[in-house]
């Protein structure tokens, strides 16, 4: 009021009020004086009080009745001029608040004049306002008095001043109340208000403060008057109407809700006076039936009155929404009449302000929670609740089921007035034509009704229509369609208000609990008391809530889903839709949250149904007995709710065509967009709620199935659906509309899995046992069939787990284990996918950075991989090959992190077996590829074994050589790998095994691994040679060889790792049983011909047999041991059974040698050359990847050994000196005494005798398969006893000796097989020795050099020796027989034939004579050499070549003989002549007298093709044997038996006087005849006769009858050729003939030169006479014709000068 108060205010009030008196007087000069005068002193008044006062405006309220005095005045002339200019004047004076209490009375009298006189109606009402609203000083009865007079006027003729007054009215009711909330105000400090207890009944007014007083008397008397009762304080109402009245309650029951619930009294008039008042007024409504006939009731029924009944709805719906609290009972009775008002045999109008009033309550969920609490909640109440929503559900039925008569237009539009029968939809009624084009109006359509959707009000907001009519009087008529949308609304509302209220209050209490639980776990400072206290109270509190939300829930669910159900059915707008299914989505929700099952199941259920096609056949939404809705009514409360199941005749767009999932497909089904609205609906669901819908996940993911099935949306990578083909039946056919919408659904999909990472354990259980259960239907479908199965579950259990990889462990083993059942399902695109999603789920769990990390928890990984290995028991090989392929990967990303879970990667690729088809092993073994070429070093030592185990079982594999032969490399791989990183796994190996020996002990059990008591890491390698053993034996040659190769080179390269005593398992365990089991296989192979290698692959001839090829192996495996005992003897020695394992190593090399084979034999006798350290070891030039093998000189173990000394064959390796170190720094190296080793040679020499008889022994019989040693076999074996010897000569006697000659012999006599002659003999002319034979001479040859620095026990052997060689010499003319066989010469044989061919032996002989004659030179003194004959048994053997000369096969045989016989004599013949004595060579000189006699005078003839050349070098041969005798012999002739010397002589002789050959031709007769050698003969024979003092008459003799037989046939010769010569004339003599007297003639010539060099006493006397006598004969021949004879006589001639002189005494002969 400050501008009033302000003094330029108050001036000019005080101007205006002396302006306005002035202006009063003025009027009232004339015709009323009285008031002018009143004017005037008025005046004076109003300056005396400004003047005399500082309070003027104080002062002017105290003597207001004065100043207003002449204004009434002024009214009461009832002048319209000046009572206008009064009023203003009172108006001014009432706004600046200076009218006291009794002015104000008497201007309200002033005013009822006034009224009562109809003046100024309208400035009137204006003037009360005014008076009422600046102040207060108006109360009781002048209050009730303005307060009629506003009444009194509302009801006069004049319209606007009807409508003003009720306004003014409205108006000053509202102002009586605000005074007394003011007043309220004032006094609150003083006393607070106390709430009013329902059950009061004051009726006292006293204590009332006088504001309030007012309003209670007002209040009291407008529900007087609206019951049409009189008023106890308005008094002089005259007449009133109910509408206005109840407007008027309606109006301060809204506005000042406080002062009822504040006071007593107030709330007293609520309950005794409003209460029953509406009641009452209802009842005509109540009792109204529309269409009942008034026969049935005999009282006639007062109609329904729509605007009283209309207004009371509205004082209902404020009674009920601001004093529910106050009025319980009288509220159901509202609500209850609420829901009559619903029935469909009210009034159309009355049920659409019906649903309006019930709209206005669901927007106000506390109150329907409090409807809830108070009366569903209570035992004996009503459900109100419940009713409220079941009435609208019914209410909205009905309309569907009868359809409105309360609009005719309707009615007569289809032609049919029946009000009761139902009305159907004109077909295009939905339609409003715009321009030509149709479009859709939203609007429900069930069973041919059609109800359009109207847009009535805001979401949340109830904007009545109806309600609102406060001006009509009859009952509007209500669109179609209206009824319906704000039903529809009402159930939205009503959803919406519920669930955000009581979603709002769980997530308070939720936050309540978070932050006590947080509290109460946190230690505080007060006592635990208080804490236990606010918890168990915040308990309570809780549980209360809980209650009441689940029973409010409870009681509107029913209705609810009904309701929504049929208008979602009937829907055909999509926003409508959307706006249900949000409705059913989020009830769903808070059921679920509320953990209400029933209920939840069902709204999904509605929502599962509305996704698929009508009558769809789906098992889990017809079965699950929370969700048997169709088809079922709930009896509500008398009422039946009919539960309506989808119609089919919907007209809804299909958008989608496809196939049902079902066993059989029936046809196709059609989507609608609806379906699809529905789908999205179901997605949002799962998506946000998912963790409230435990077992519900199993209807809602079965509808997904379904759904994605009918769409066509198939399974990709990481398990996300994709738009692919159908596979079956007609394709799915997708109209452009969804196919835009697909790749939104399907990622909608993928993110409602993905949001399953936030769900908790328990939603994450149920979502998962749901998807297993759906999978194990699809799974039951498929079976028997190989349709295209339902993949949905088996992909979203795969997205499930990769989304929740944090938390895998409470998942892993429920999902994996599903999923290994679907990786067995017979069908194969179920299968494919069960172990692609297996895998995946595996490859991500593993890559996944898991908290704490996997390399710490290793109990994760192991759960990770065992899936893994599960699918081992699968035999799919599809599921394999995805088994290993994920393997694979797993190597590739993660193998240097495996740790712990290597066992079991390797058992998967371990666990293939041979029958699994090619590709699966390729795919395996590239994994056991990748882990020894890269992961060898990440894992740890003991997986090791297993590793090399894997290796070995693909060796094995026979589906791929190449697979088994790559194995078998990676299997040195591994050794290679042991051996670089020994140390280091030997020393982990070690602490594992001392850990497992410790749990072992704890446990009391023994520990077993295999080759236990070796250490560890022998263990290893022990397993490693085991499994190269394994397949050394396999089937397969290439891989029994390259394993053989393996094997025997990781031993050599890598054994001196070993500890010494294992060597013990390795000899015994891996060597020698793969010798036995090779041996075994051996001799037990197929001698069947293999015809091709399988494929094209050509098989050489030396392989074409499974026995040759066995061959390979044997021979393969006999040299690596061989090679092992060579190289590694300084290691085997030690160890105690080293003479057994020498033993069995001859046995099998025995066992080889004699097999039949000459590959297998051959390789044996060469093995046991390398045992024997004769040559080194052969590298294996097969095999590129062993690396050389180690060939270590092996060092003599006596005394230290010095470590540097020894070279080191690998870089890598500690030598072997360092390894020998080792063992002699822990005991001595250990010396072999004598006796050990000599009797390790005797061993050998006794297989080496074996071998060799048994191998030479010629077979009882022959024929084309007859086994006949190679010579290359012989050679070998031949050239092992020289080594040998050197090591057993000690003990070496004669019976050794006897059985090596035999087998020499055997051996040299084995003939050659003709495919092989032209490689051993290069051509027969060559004059070569084979391999064999030089073998055997030098075996002979090492023994005399043995026998020749031996001792003399061992010197009796020579004449052993030289009987051997001399039988070798034989061979020269008369090959030896190799038992019955019948050899050909090498000439017949023919190549390709198996015919025996017998060697050359004469270069051998040869040989073996040179050797005889060496060996003479050097022994032919020696005591055996003498006593033992053996130059008698030379001397004899060589007869047979001499013998035979020209028939000798080799012309150099007998040539050599001869020179031998030459050597050997002038050595011998000493000798022998040193022991003439002893009688030991008698016998020996008729050998020799025979031998001479068979050469010089032998019985072959020579070739015809000899040239002259060569007859004259046989010849010069000829007379060195002459020569021989001239010189070594007949000097000596006393030592020598006079017999031996007479056939010597007689052998001169015949040769002095040789006559010609009868074959010589002409020409070539002068040489042939030998002229020389007959000369030599004759020189001799002379020499003999002449040079030695004759010691006995008996030789003179002899020679002197020699000398005489000579000449006296010379004389004959010479007189029979004068007789021819002179008897032939001109003819020519016969060559023979002239030759003959050529050859008399020298032979003369050469006696006379003989008997000159002779000393002259030594010639006869006679024989001078028979030379001279001659002479005449000799002359007598110089006539013949022949130059040749001519030329010989001159030679003849010559000498006889010398008898040409007389000799100087007679002298007689004989006599000296």
């Amino acid at each position: 009021m400050s501008g009033t108060n302000s003094p330029e205010a108050v001036k000019k009030l005080l101007e205006n009020m002396q302006s306005d008196l002035r202006a009063l007087s003025l009027e009232c000069k004339k015709k009323f004086p009285p008031v002018k005068e009143a004017a005037e002193s008025g005046i004076i008044k109003v300056k005396t009080i400004a003047a005399r006062n500082t309070e003027i405006l104080a002062a002017l309220k105290e003597n207001s009745s004065e100043v207003v005095q002449p204004f009434l005045m002024g009214c009461g002339t009832k002048e319209p001029k000046i009572t206008q200019l009064c009023l203003a004047a009172i108006q001014r004076l009432m706004s600046h608040e200076v009218v006291s209490e009794t002015a104000a009375g008497n201007i309200i009298n002033m005013l009822w004049q006034l009224m009562e006189n109809s003046l100024e109606e309208l400035k009137l009402l204006q003037t009360v306002l005014v008076l009422l609203t600046t102040n207060t000083v108006v109360h009781d009865e002048a209050l009730s008095k303005a307060i009629v007079l506003c009444f009194r006027l509302h009801f006069t003729k004049d319209n606007i001043t009807n409508n003003t007054a009720a306004a003014t009215v409205r108006q000053v009711v509202t102002v009586v109340f605000e005074r007394m909330v003011a007043e309220d105000e004032r006094h609150k400090d003083i006393q607070p208000p106390v709430l009013v207890q329902g059950n009061s009944n004051r009726r006292s007014v006293s204590t009332l403060k006088p504001c309030a007083k007012d309003a209670y008397m007002l209040f009291q008397d407008l529900c007087q008057l609206v019951n049409a009762d009189a008023p106890y304080w308005l008094v002089g109402m005259t007449e009133m109407t109910r509408t206005f009245g109840l407007e008027l309650l309606e109006s301060v029951l809204n506005d000042f809700p406080q002062v009822f619930l504040q006071h007593q009294e107030f709330s007293f008039l609520l309950k005794e006076r409003v209460c029953p008042l509406v009641i009452k007024l209802f009842s005509p409504n109540i009792k109204f039936r529309q269409g009942s006939s008034t026969s049935s009731s005999p009282a006639p029924v007062e109609k329904p009155y729509f605007p009283i009944c209309m207004r009371l709805l509205r004082v209902v719906s404020v009674l009920i929404k601001q004093f529910y609290s106050l009025l319980v009972t009288e509220c159901e009775i509202f609500l209850s009449l609420l829901v009559k008002f619903l029935d469909a045999d009210k009034p159309q109008w009355l049920r659409a302000v019906a649903v309006e009033s019930i709209h206005r309550l669901c927007v106000q969920p506390q109150l329907l929670r409090s409807f809830c609490q108070s009366y569903d909640m209570k035992q004996h109440s009503t459900k109100v609740f419940r009713d409220i929503v079941n009435a609208l559900g019914s209410f909205i039925q009905s309309l569907f089921l009868v359809p409105p008569t309360g609009n005719p237009a309707t009615a007569n539009q289809a032609g049919n007035n029946n009000s009761s029968g139902p009305v159907s939809a004109p077909a295009n009624s939905g339609m409003v034509g715009i321009g030509g084009g149709v479009t859709l109006l939203p609007a429900f359509e069930y069973r041919g009704t059609w109800i359009p959707i109207l847009s009535i009000t805001v979401q949340g907001s109830a904007k009545a229509t109806y309600l609102e009519m406060l001006d009509k009087v009859e009952p509007p008529t209500i669109p179609e369609g209206y009824a319906m949308s704000v039903a529809f609304h009402c159930l939205l509302d009503l959803v919406r208000g519920i669930t955000s209220m009581i979603e709002g209050e769980l997530g308070e209490a939720e936050t309540e609990d978070h932050t006590i639980t947080e509290e109460a776990s946190s230690p505080t400072q007060s006592s635990e008391q208080q804490d236990l206290q606010s918890t168990s109270d915040q308990v309570d509190k809780e549980t209360v809530s809980r209650a009441v939300w689940e029973e409010m829930v409870n009681a509107c669910w029913c209705g609810l889903l009904a309701a929504l159900s049929l208008l979602l059915d009937a829907s055909t707008d999509e926003a409508a839709t959307e706006n249900i299914l949000k409705a059913e989505l989020t009830m769903a929700a808070l059921c679920g949250r509320l953990g209400l099952v029933t209920s939840r199941d069902a709204f999904i259920t509605a929502i599962c149904k509305g996704s698929l096609p009508p009558h769809y056949a789906l098992t889990v939404l017809n079965a699950t007995t929370a969700a048997t809705l169709s088809n079922k009514s709930y009896s509500i409360q008398g009422q039946s709710v009919m539960m309506i199941s989808p119609s089919s005749e919907s007209h809804q767009q299909v958008v989608a065509v496809g196939q049902p999932l079902a066993v059989q497909p029936q046809g196709t089904v059609m989507l609608t967009s609806k379906n699809i609205q529905c789908m999205r609906t179901l997605l949002n669901l799962a998506h946000c709620h998912g963790a409230v819908l435990g077992t519900s996940w199993q209807l809602v993911l079965a509808t997904l199935q379904h759904l994605v099935w009918i769409l066509g949306l198939k399974p990709s990578s990481g398990g996300a659906l994709k738009p692919g083909r159908a596979v079956e039946g007609p394709s799915t056919v997708l109209t452009t509309a969804v196919m835009t919408d697909l790749p939104v659904i399907s990622n909608i999909l993928s993110r409602l899995f993905e949001s399953s990472q936030y769900l908790d354990d328990v939603s994450l259980h149920h979502l998962i046992n749901a998807l297993c259960s759906l999978s194990l239907e699809a799974m039951d479908m498929a079976y028997g069939n190989n349709k295209e199965p339902s993949l949905f579950a088996v992909a979203k259990l795969l997205e499930t787990g990769l989304v929740n990889m944090h938390r895998i462990e409470i998942l892993w083993r429920p999902l994996t284990g599903h999923l290994l059942e679907v990786c067995q399902h017979p069908n194969s695109r179920m299968r494919e996918w069960g172990a692609e999603a297996l895998t995946s789920l595996i490859k991500a769990g593993l890559t996944f950075t898991h908290e704490p990390p996997l390399s710490q928890n290793q109990r994760l990984q192991l759960l990770l991989l065992n899936p893994l290995k599960e699918m081992s028991n699968i035999n799919h090989p599809d599921i394999r090959l995805k088994q290993l392929e994920c393997v694979l990967q797993i190597l590739q990303s993660q193998g240097d992190s495996l740790g712990p879970g290597w066992p079991l990667v390797l058992g998967v690729m371990g666990a293939i077996r041979n029958d699994q088809g090619e590709s699966l092993i390729r795919t395996a073994f590239q994994c056991l590829q990748l882990v020894v070429t890269d992961f060898l070093p990440t894992m740890p030592c003991t997986c090791l074994q297993i590793v090399v185990d894997v290796a070995g079982s693909f060796g094995l594999h026979n589906q791929e050589l190449n697979i088994s032969l790559t194995s078998i490399g990676l299997l040195w791989n591994i050794s290679d790998y042991f051996f670089q990183r020994g140390e280091t796994i030997e020393k982990e190996l070690n602490r594992e095994e001392a850990a497992q020996q410790k749990q072992a002990e704890e446990k009391g059990v023994a520990l077993h691994r295999p080759f236990h008591p070796a250490p560890p890491f022998d263990c290893l390698w022990l397993c490693l040679y085991a499994k190269l053993g394994e397949l050394c034996v396999d089937p397969r040659p290439a891989v029994r060889k390259s394993a053989g190769q393996t094997l025997f080179s990781t031993v050599g390269a890598h054994g001196t790792l070993l500890q010494h005593s294992t060597w013990h398992t390795v000899i015994w365990k891996v060597l020698f049983h793969l010798l036995d089991r090779v041996r075994e296989s051996s001799t037990t192979a197929d001698k069947e011909k293999i015809e091709s290698g399988g494929g094209n692959i050509l098989i050489h001839h030396s392989r074409d047999t499974a026995e040759k090829q066995w061959a390979e192996t044997w021979v393969l495996t006999l040299a690596g041991v061989a090679r092992i005992f060579n190289t590694r003897r300084y290691l085997l020695q030690p160890l105690g059974d080293f003479s057994r394992a020498w033993d069995v190593l001859l046995d099998h090399i025995q066992s080889a040698a004699l097999s039949k084979n000459n590959e297998v034999s051959l390789a044996a006798l060469k093995s046991f050359q390398e045992i024997l350290q004769i040559v080194s070891p052969v590298r294996d030039s097969d095999k590129p990847e062993t690396p050389p093998v180690v060939n270590v000189p092996v060092p003599v173990l006596i005394g230290s050994i010095s470590g540097p000394g020894l070279n080191r064959p690998f870089l890598r390796t500690d030598s072997i000196g360092e390894r020998l170190g080792r063992y002699s720094s822990s005991e001595p190296p250990i010396v072999t005494d004598e006796l050990e080793d000599s009797n390790l040679w005797w061993a050998a020499w006794n297989t080496w005798y074996r071998i060799g008889s048994e191998s030479t022994k010629p077979p009882i019989t022959f024929d084309k398969l007859t086994f006949i040693p190679s010579q290359p076999f012989l050679t070998a074996l031949i050239q092992i006893f020289p080594a040998l010897y050197q090591h057993i000569k000690t003990g070496f006697n004669m019976d050794d000796l006897q059985k090596l000659g035999v087998i020499l012999h055997s051996a040299v006599s084995v003939p050659i097989s003709s495919d092989a002659s032209p490689f051993i003999l290069p051509s027969y002319t060559e004059a070569v020795l084979t391999s064999l034979q030089e073998a055997v001479l030098t075996a002979l040859d090492v023994l005399q050099k043995a026998i020749c620095v031996g001792p003399d026990n061992m010197q009796i052997m020579y004449p052993a020796i030289f009987d051997q060689l001399l039988a070798f010499v034989e061979f020269s003319c008369k090959p030896p027989q190799y038992g019955q066989l019948e050899t050909k010469h090498i000439a017949n044989a023919k190549y390709n034939q198996a015919e025996w061919v017998a060697l050359n032996y004469v270069p051998f002989a040869e040989r073996s004579l040179e050797v005889v004659v060496d060996l003479y030179q050097k022994t032919a003194c020696h005591k055996a050499v003498v006593n033992e004959k053996v130059l008698q048994n030379i001397i004899k053997t060589l007869r047979v070549p001499l013998s035979l000369k020209y028939s000798c096969p080799s012309e150099s045989t007998w040539k050599l003989a001869v020179s031998s016989l030459l050597k050997v004599l002038s050595i011998g013949l000493p000798v022998a002549r040193q022991h003439a004595a002893s009688g030991k060579f008698d016998s020996m000189w008729p050998e020799l007298a025979n031998t001479f006699e068979d050469f010089l005078f032998t019985k072959s003839i020579p070739p015809d093709n000899l040239s002259i050349q060569e007859f004259q070098r046989n010849e010069s041969i000829d007379v060195e044997v002459v020569q021989l005798i001239s010189t070594e012999i007949l000097p000596y002739a006393n030592f020598i038996p006079k017999e031996f010397v007479g056939q010597i002589m007689t052998m001169l002789n015949k040769g002095s006087i040789h006559s010609q050959s009868s074959s010589f031709t002409e020409a070539e007769i002068d040489i042939r005849l030998r002229e020389e050698f007959s000369k030599m003969c004759f020189e001799t024979l002379l020499q003999f006769s002449f040079s030695n003092k004759v010691t006995t008459p008996q030789e003179g003799y002899i020679s002197r009858m020699a000398l005489s037989v000579l000449l006296k046939r010379s004389q004959d010769v010479l007189h029979r050729y004068i007789e021819d010569e002179r008897l032939s004339g001109k003819c020519p003599l016969p060559r023979q003939q002239v030759t003959e007297i050529i050859f008399v003639l020298k032979a003369v010539s050469t006696l006379i030169d003989s008997l000159k060099k002779t000393q002259p006493e030594n010639v006869d006397g006679n024989t001078w006479a028979q030379v001279i006598a001659l002479y005449p004969t000799l002359v007598e021949c110089i006539t013949c014709s022949s130059s040749e004879v001519c030329s010989a006589l001159k030679e003849a001639l010559v000498p006889f000068k010398d008898f040409m002189q007389p000799p100087a005494s007679k002298v007689q002969n004989g006599e000296s």
